[in-house]
Order: structure tokens, then sequence, then C-alpha cells
């Protein structure tokens, strides 16, 4: 099964979740305001081909970060994307890895 995180009131994830459904693939939800974003998991996020484009550097989140926190590595980085999932480039769509991060339908017809 698919699960796609991103938040539940995100335009974006809105039209995955409705693009996958009317191509009937199985999925679920995993809303990272709600079910919150383990630490661990976002360390294998960052050690994955996809890790360039998990941090959405065009949000008002992005926007508002000091210069200090724009630029933090490593563990701290991760405890800043726990704290703020609002940076995190929506959605993620996960099978045993990361398959995708943004939506992109023609991308996700390639899988």
């Amino acid at each position: 099964m698919l699960t796609v995180y991103g938040i539940r009131q995100c335009d974006t994830c809105r039209k995955a979740l409705k693009w996958l459904t009317a191509r009937g693939i199985e999925h679920r939800l995993h809303d990272f305001r709600s079910d919150g974003l383990d630490l661990q998991l976002l360390q294998e996020w960052f050690n994955s081909p996809f890790a360039d484009k998990l941090v959405n550097r065009r949000s008002t989140t992005w926007r508002q970060l000091t210069d200090e926190q724009r630029v933090l590595q490593g563990e701290e980085m991760l405890l800043l994307l726990q704290a703020r999932p609002t940076l995190i480039k929506r959605p993620v769509f996960v099978a045993d890895s990361i398959v995708a991060v943004g939506f992109k339908p023609q991308e996700l017809e390639e899988l």
C-alpha cells in the first residue's frame, strides 16, 4: 500500500489523493499535523536519493526562518522539520521507501 505523507488541508495533497482514488490505487494519508512525524523516518528520507527535494525552500514557513535556521544540517535540520513539518515538500509518496516527492501526475504514472 502507498502511504501519502502530507497535510490534510494542503491543496496539493488533496489533488494527489483524488488522483490516486480515481485510479484505484490503494493508499492512506499520514497527516504530519495529526499523526506526527518520526525522527527516524525523517533520517531515512534524508538518506534517500530524494533528500535534495524534501525541504520546500519556496514555502511561507521557509521565508519565516532565520538565516541561522536555513543553514542547519544533520540532526538539527531534522529536528526543525519535525517541529515545522510545513517545511517538507508535500506530498511524499512512500511504498517501501520514497517513490516520489511532490505531486506530478506524469511521474506517478511512470511508477
